[in-house]
């Protein structure tokens, strides 16, 4: 399981038997999420609204190094 990032106690990763489309799974706590790296659309959530702000913010920010690191990872 690659984690991509910590900060805030939030942790960005993916599993090391992913499928597409390219998404990464972020946890805190007993909170989850997933989102698609391609359009940053949530398909998964259980963050309340403030930290699911943040996340996608974060992830936009990391969003070129996300997809590059999914791409070294599984090709």
């Amino acid at each position: 399981m690659p984690t991509l990032l910590e900060i805030n106690g939030f942790k960005f990763f993916f599993y090391s038997n992913e499928h597409e489309p390219k998404h990464i799974h972020v946890i805190k706590g007993n909170e989850f999420a997933k989102i698609n790296l391609e359009d940053l659309q949530v398909r998964l959530s259980s963050f309340k609204n403030k930290d699911l702000s943040f996340i996608l913010k974060t992830v936009k920010k990391h969003k070129l190094e996300f997809e590059r690191r999914w791409n070294e990872y599984f090709s």
